[in-house]
């Protein structure tokens, strides 16, 4: 057995999810189970309109959601066989019935929750699923779907929650390998439940982790994930349109990857993968030739130094000083248990005596943060940074690397500098001005030569 999984833009159109058939159809020897996200920009969409039923009239979200359905019917009536097209309204009335009285209750309590967040996110994934179900079966493959939120039990952290996997993997292993024996299980990713039923979401990009889950609870041969790129590249396309495809990757780099701005996978998707030693590949949907990036569990010999360039924007740097906790002790612990009470996360931290930088990317509790930290020590907050992430292996056992980097960056000002927390990565901050300039230069100074066994 395979896992499959496909972004949004893989199944965000009727040509979209034919294409998709077609790659499930030259796999289905492999007995492939199908895990999908919502069509396009469809989560995003249900979020609006929940915000619209709170803020604004009863007409604008009504009009909001008619929209979707209109969009999800006409996309599904071009993929789904006339002789199911009675099933298909049923089930797009069913939940657009639903969802309206959700948004009726939102409206009059005038409070999102993250129950209901999650109640009203799940709606992409659970539509989906049924659609590129139905759609299987009119391109010929022998198609069943699960309700993931039977399958994948999470705690009650909703928005957020974490999967309780021994419950999970014993329903996956007692349901999924039979269904898989005579049919292409198709299941929505990114959506669960609690143990008493109540939907729960893995988080936004969670269909990855999805796919990892049911990958390791079924013992998997490969996790396949498919996306509108090749896969991993030795920079971010949108910033560096020179890059790399990198064959082989280990897991460890690909997690470091993925935790500092790579967005063809989810940080924790490798999680069950590597405990269970299962390959996974990143796939390119609209190139199924492609044989994109595979990720395994040990490290690959490699004759770069580097990986990949990983970035992160939208970086907040926060500089905390105070020439009053000079040789006191508690000074470290002070600052993160602020941040840690107003549930403030911090990506990268450096430290001297007296001083502390830190950096955030996500500023909804900065004022009550900053506000606590300045009955101790002053506060510098300097917004629009971005962390600049040099992934690889080799980077822990390779002389003169620091050199090398900021000799390839000596014109741009470097804000913040972090290595030894991970032996596989050197981070640093920079403006997010100056950021297209420094990935230059480094692709340049680290991948003006490639090795041939692990780059293409």
């Amino acid at each position: 057995m395979i896992v499959m999984k496909f972004g949004g833009s893989s199944v965000e159109s009727a040509a979209a999810i034919e294409r998709v058939a077609g790659i499930v159809k030259s796999r289905a020897h492999c007995r492939p189970v199908v895990v999908v996200s919502a069509m396009g920009k469809t989560t995003n969409r249900l979020l609006a309109i929940a915000q619209t039923s709170m803020t604004g009239t009863r007409e604008d979200y009504l009009a909001q959601i008619h929209d979707l359905r209109d969009f999800h019917s006409r996309e599904a009536r071009q993929v789904v066989p006339l002789g199911n097209r009675a099933a298909l309204d049923r089930t797009l009335d069913e939940h657009f019935q639903e969802l309206t009285e959700l948004m009726k209750g939102l409206a009059v309590l005038g409070e999102l929750t993250p129950r209901s967040i999650d109640a009203i996110s799940s709606y992409g994934e659970r539509l989906s699923s049924l659609i590129v179900a139905m759609a299987f079966e009119h391109f010929g493959l022998l198609t069943t779907h699960v309700d993931s939120r039977r399958m994948i039990v999470t705690d009650r952290r909703h928005t957020q929650a974490a999967p309780i996997y021994e419950e999970t993997y014993r329903r996956l292993k007692e349901t999924i390998p039979k269904l898989a024996a005579e049919a292409v299980v198709v299941m929505g990713g990114f959506i669960a439940s609690t143990e008493d039923g109540v939907t729960s979401t893995l988080g936004r990009g969670g269909s990855d982790f999805t796919a990892s889950i049911v990958g390791a609870g079924i013992d998997a041969e490969e996790i396949q994930i498919w996306t509108d790129v090749d896969g991993m590249l030795t920079a971010d396309p949108t910033l560096f349109p020179g890059g790399h495809r990198v064959k082989t990757i280990s897991f460890a780099e690909a997690a470091e990857l993925a935790y500092f701005g790579a967005k063809v996978l989810h940080p924790a998707t490798v999680v069950p993968a590597v405990e269970k030693n299962i390959p996974v590949l990143i796939l390119n949907s609209r190139r199924p030739r492609s044989t994109g990036t595979r990720i395994v569990a040990e490290a690959v010999a490699c004759k770069n130094v580097v990986k990949s360039i990983a970035c992160k924007r939208n970086i907040t740097l926060v500089n905390i000083h105070s020439t009053r906790m000079l040789m006191v002790h508690g000074f470290l612990h002070r600052i993160f248990e602020i941040f840690d009470r107003l549930q403030t996360p911090v990506d990268m931290v450096a430290t001297s005596e007296v001083s502390v930088s830190l950096t955030i990317d996500s500023t909804a509790n900065l004022a009550a943060v900053v506000a606590e930290l300045e009955t101790f020590s002053d506060v510098n907050i300097e917004p629009d940074q971005a962390i600049v992430c040099l992934v690889g292996d080799n980077i822990r056992y390779t002389p003169g690397v620091a050199i090398r980097v900021f000799r390839a960056v000596d014109t741009v000002n470097v804000r913040m500098i972090s290595q030894g927390a991970s032996l596989l990565n050197l981070s640093f901050v920079v403006a997010d001005a100056d950021l297209r300039q420094t990935v230059a230069a480094l692709h340049g100074e680290f991948f003006s030569e490639i090795d041939p066994e692990v780059f293409d």
